[in-house]
């Protein structure tokens, strides 16, 4: 009579096939076809009739191989280890499709000031040093500080579109942008003032005022970070990180053609570097927003006057998200600050700021799954499912690990040749040389510890 088959879902009932010729039942009636509105019925009235063989054969549905996607629900409970082996690969993919669009614009946007550094590197080692000071600590903060700003906008645009709120997301961002720009605005003093200030942090004079007035030069940068940052977590929040990563690849090769002919070219020297990294610096963030405001109807309705609404508060989450970004990033700048009271300071710095150069490239990346982590915790947060936001902090932390791990593998095995892509000095070479083991351990040490302050900001938003 009645045959259940087993299916891949536990609940889904297949339409009966005819009796087999081994039933013991000899009516002749056709079979009962059982769908999805007929389950409320029982299937069977009691026991006896199961053990009299009324219903033929049963055969019973074997419990699901596998876990349920968070697309379904929450994830089950991990039991054994092809549990952890399913949640490692479907988190994985998640987690990478938001990540490498978002690490390789990242990168793109580093390697304006790490090709600024190569460029200015074959001028002179005292040019080189003086802007990596520029770049490094001065410019260095404001990216950290204001970088950190934006970091409240992630998880608030995160939840927000986890929870289908798709229309705030442009609320938050232009609030944001009032926000980044008032930053921006008490962050000037640092710039206009850091020749004294770095000369009370010990660096030499000559050093000190050629980096102060290259500062001053790329002022018009920092605030195209004010638009920058939240235009990126807006289109993170939603995913839509593609435009992100052809952006950046646009940028970095417009940048480059930009150094040769303002260096090479028309030889204006360390002038010609600060325009193009100003110029690379506007020309991402208005191609941002270009594209927000063309492909982005749902989450962009146009300005609103309701981004002066909760400004206080948005601004007291910023600040502490921007404390957490900041700490990662600002103690690379007192390190280079204190390599100027040494004994040879232009070889000092200059050794020193190539190694951060390079690890820069890797704090980028790890910057970039960051904002994925955070993007992903805060959507599954968002939608109720906190076993899967879990599940993927776990995997993410463990890959992260691996990747600095074979990151430091690299650099010591190329220890005696990286150097060569930034300086001709055979000394500098030298010196990078010695610090190549540090760099390798550092890279290792920092590859967790932006993932971590990534989750935390989601935790605290949501607590």
């Amino acid at each position: 009579m009645s045959r259940v088959e087993a299916t891949d879902h536990p609940l889904q009932v297949e339409e009966e096939r005819p009796r087999d010729s081994n039933s013991l039942s000899s009516t002749n009636t056709s079979p009962t076809h059982y769908t999805g509105s007929q389950m409320e019925k029982p299937l069977f009235n009691d026991i006896s009739s199961i053990e009299s063989g009324e219903f033929g054969e049963l055969d019973l549905h074997p419990a699901p191989t596998t876990l349920l996607e968070p697309a379904e629900g929450d994830y089950s409970p991990i039991c054994n280890f092809e549990d952890a082996k399913y949640v490692c690969r479907k988190e994985s993919v998640k987690i990478w499709a938001i990540a490498a669009p978002i690490a390789f614009n990242i990168l793109c946007n580093y390697g304006v000031n790490s090709f600024t550094n190569i460029f200015v590197g074959h001028i002179g080692d005292l040019e080189l040093t003086s802007v990596a000071i520029s770049l490094s600590v001065i410019a260095n903060f404001s990216f950290g500080f204001l970088l950190g700003m934006g970091s409240a906008l992630e998880t608030l645009c995160g939840q927000a579109f986890g929870a289908g709120k798709v229309e705030m997301l442009g609320i938050y961002m232009q609030r944001s942008w009032i926000i980044l720009v008032l930053s921006c605005f008490a962050l000037l003093p640092l710039y206009f003032y850091a020749t004294p200030a770095l000369k009370l942090l010990g660096q030499k004079d000559e050093i000190a005022e050629f980096a102060g007035k290259f500062s001053i030069q790329i002022i018009p940068q920092m605030f195209s970070l004010a638009i920058n940052f939240p235009t990126q977590k807006f289109l993170q929040a939603q995913s839509k990180v593609g435009a992100l990563a052809w952006i950046g690849l646009a940028a970095l090769f417009v940048h480059i053609v930009e150094l040769y002919l303002f260096i090479e070219v028309f030889k204006w020297g360390t002038a010609g570097a600060a325009a193009a990294y100003n110029v690379s610096g506007w020309g991402i963030s208005l191609a941002q927003v270009a594209y927000i405001v063309g492909c982005c109807q749902e989450g962009w309705t146009g300005l609103s006057w309701l981004a002066f609404k909760d400004i206080w508060p948005f601004f007291r989450l910023s600040v502490a998200s921007a404390v957490m970004i900041c700490l990662e990033l600002w103690y690379f700048m007192s390190i280079i600050v204190l390599t100027g009271d040494l004994a040879n300071p232009v070889i000092a710095v200059g050794s020193l700021s190539i190694c951060m150069n390079l690890n820069g490239w890797e704090g980028m990346l790890f910057i970039g799954i960051n904002a994925a982590i955070s993007v992903r915790v805060s959507n599954e947060l968002g939608s109720g499912h906190p076993r899967a936001a879990k599940y993927a902090v776990v995997v993410t932390v463990v890959e992260s690990l691996l990747i600095g791990i074979c990151s430091m593998t690299v650099v010591l095995a190329t220890k005696n040749y990286f150097s060569v892509i930034f300086t001709d000095s055979k000394v500098m070479q030298h010196a990078v040389a010695h610090l190549a083991h540090l760099l390798g351990i550092t890279m290792v040490l920092n590859s967790v510890q932006p993932v971590i302050s990534g989750v935390c900001v989601c935790v605290c938003v949501c607590v």
